[in-house]
């Protein structure tokens, strides 16, 4: 684990000083109140977001918009660097290894936090515990889309196909897998999960035809839906979204399939609280910016912007959820391939 830069000159002052501290209101960091370097941040150094997914997609999207917003708030350069696999999980366990100084960011997603743990051993599932909340940014809906010529236009069309369907996924362990598997399973439909890593692959698979239908978020499937390279079945939405109108949810069709996406901005563990503070009074200015809000409303995000202790129990509460809707319609989310 890596050293809080302010432990040595506290170990100075005494181990019997450095007992007697109260914990950080932000994440129990000790001694961050007087380490020089976090009053000085960001101390004109460069500061890196980690995007866990490939260009183009939502995430990946996200980052870019919040970096450039905080670059003339911090006054140094916000760099965003892809590091896409297993849900953002590879990106996760290097943030992890940095050191704790404000200086790598990750836009983290949800469904890592409260659906991949369902996927995967429990020695390998990322606890959120092992980072620090800067501060939760916005939520996204899932879509389930098919080609326009595939002969499937709604839920009674794949349970009258007369054979085994197949399903592109995000991934595993992702809210596109989880979505479907519960409708498939719902619906009584015989479905195969086919993992692919993100929205864009899973989007190219479902127009190739190399599986029936597929879950992608609507931000990322609105333009190809518009121009009608992608036909629209339900979307995962609890309530029917302004921006598809003419799409049925499947809470509508009788299927109780709320599945979200949500992203926040994670720091590594014992980030001092001083540091955590300034990236978040940076972020909700960027919030307030007309230009972010259209963003947005551009790429059909509901915004989530709240405190890291709000965000840690709403994605506790969505892992409580999940957990219990796979052990109930018996789902395995592990990886098919």
């Amino acid at each position: 684990m890596t050293r809080n830069p302010g432990t040595r000159r506290w170990l100075a002052l005494g181990l019997g000083l450095v007992l007697a501290m109260p914990l950080g209101a932000c994440g129990g960091n000790l001694g961050a109140g007087a380490d020089a370097a976090a009053k000085d941040y960001p101390n004109g150094d460069p500061i890196t977001v980690y995007a866990g997914a490939d260009p183009g997609g939502s995430t990946d999207l996200i980052a870019r918009a919040l970096a450039d917003g905080v670059t003339g708030d911090l006054g140094v350069a916000v760099t965003v660097e892809n590091k896409p696999g297993a849900n953002g999980a590879l990106a996760a366990r290097e943030l992890s290894g940095k050191k704790p100084n404000g200086h790598t960011l990750m836009v983290y997603n949800g469904s890592l936090a409260y659906i991949t743990p369902l996927a995967v051993p429990e020695k390998q599932a990322i606890d959120i515990a092992d980072y620090e909340v800067v501060t939760g940014v916005s939520q996204d809906d899932y879509v389930l889309v098919t080609a326009p010529g595939s002969g499937l236009s709604t839920i009674e069309d794949l349970k009258r196909a007369g054979r085994p369907l197949t399903y592109g996924t995000t991934g595993a362990g992702t809210g596109s897998q989880l979505a479907q598997a519960l409708l498939f399973a719902q619906a009584g439909i015989a479905g195969t999960a086919v993992p692919f890593d993100g929205g864009s692959p899973t989007m190219t698979a479902v127009l190739g035809g190399q599986v029936d239908v597929g879950a992608v978020q609507l931000g990322e499937a609105s333009e190809q839906i518009v121009a009608g390279q992608l036909k629209p079945i339900v979307t995962f939405a609890e309530k029917r979204p302004a921006y598809l109108p003419g799409t049925p949810t499947a809470v509508e069709e009788g299927y109780q399939v709320p599945v979200q996406q949500s992203r926040a901005v994670f720091a590594p563990k014992g980030t001092p609280v001083e540091i955590l503070q300034r990236l978040r009074l940076a972020f909700q200015q960027v919030f307030a910016t007309p230009a972010y809000q259209k963003f947005n409303q551009d790429n059909l995000l509901t915004p989530n912007e709240v405190d890291g202790a709000e965000l840690r129990r709403q994605w506790t509460a969505n892992l409580e959820r999940y957990r219990a809707v796979t052990r109930q319609f018996q789902i395995d989310l592990g990886d098919s391939e």
